[in-house]
């Protein structure tokens, strides 16, 4: 994709946010769509929203599991940005009409206390980490998720251009030293309205959450980015994505690990 292209297209994803309605499948816009290009979309959409006053606390990971990456047939996690008026409390409400079609997942998230970039080792990933939290992040798509006429569904060029579709996250109240927590085997029991709709263990996420984060900072020194300080990394869900119409309760409860909630309005 030219300069020109890869402008109109943040410039329509931005459009879309803004009006709460979904754009076309820009691979099928443009068939020979790179990751590249994607991760363009996505920093011309960071540059504007920087400039609009927008500030970053940090990123999130996503694809992270097996099932996920087949279904789309890749072999790579994705990652994409987290702005400050993405943050909502545990506890708190989503406005009505905030998203367009949100649903949630229940992760495991990093703040840092330093910076990282590049190769990394999951030592240095955990002596970087302030600590770690429950968390849920709320998912919204600006892409329609399946072409209306041919039914082919986003490919990971769409979901990467769409900043991985990301739209809200909301951290727990506790906080854990890194090395305290058995990361693989901390996990969620997470109700919809009072039912519980999924379970998981961080295990899920490539096999180690922290693994997450040895990858994202290799992908931020290819494309010149790095993790800062007092960010926070959404490492990757455990559990498959919960549709949240109006009027929807979430509850994640991580045992000992803490606990989120998020309501719908």
């Amino acid at each position: 994709m030219n300069a020109a292209e890869i402008g109109q297209a943040a410039a329509d994803l931005l459009g879309a946010e803004a009006a709460r309605r979904q754009i076309g499948l820009l691979s099928l816009r443009h068939p020979g769509i790179t990751l590249d290009d994607a991760y363009a979309i996505q920093l011309a959409q960071i540059e504007r929203k920087l400039a609009a006053g927008r500030r970053i606390v940090g990123w999130k990971i996503g694809l992270t599991s097996k099932a996920m990456q087949e279904a789309l047939g890749i072999d790579t996690p994705d990652s994409g940005v987290l702005y400050d008026d993405m943050v909502f409390e545990t506890g708190g409400t989503v406005p009505a009409g905030r998203f367009i079609q949100p649903r949630i997942e229940a992760e495991i998230a990093f703040v840092m206390k330093a910076p990282l970039a590049g190769e990394v080792t999951r030592g240095e990933v955990l002596a970087a980490t302030d600590y770690v939290a429950p968390s849920i992040e709320i998912l919204d798509t600006r892409i329609l998720r399946a072409d209306p006429e041919s039914g082919r569904p986003r490919r990971i060029f769409d979901t990467v251009a769409d900043n991985a579709a990301n739209a809200g996250i909301v951290l727990g109240a506790e906080c854990h030293a890194p090395e305290a927590v058995d990361l693989r085997w901390a996990g969620a029991i997470v109700k919809k309205d009072g039912a519980v709709v999924a379970t998981g263990l961080g295990a899920a996420v490539l096999d180690d959450p922290v693994t997450g984060l040895v990858w994202l900072a290799r992908r931020m020194g290819h494309y010149g980015q790095r993790i800062e300080a007092g960010q926070v990394v959404l490492s990757g869900s455990f559990i498959g994505p919960v549709e949240c119409p109006p009027g929807t309760e979430i509850r994640a409860d991580f045992g000992p690990f803490g606990s989120v909630a998020i309501d719908f309005d």
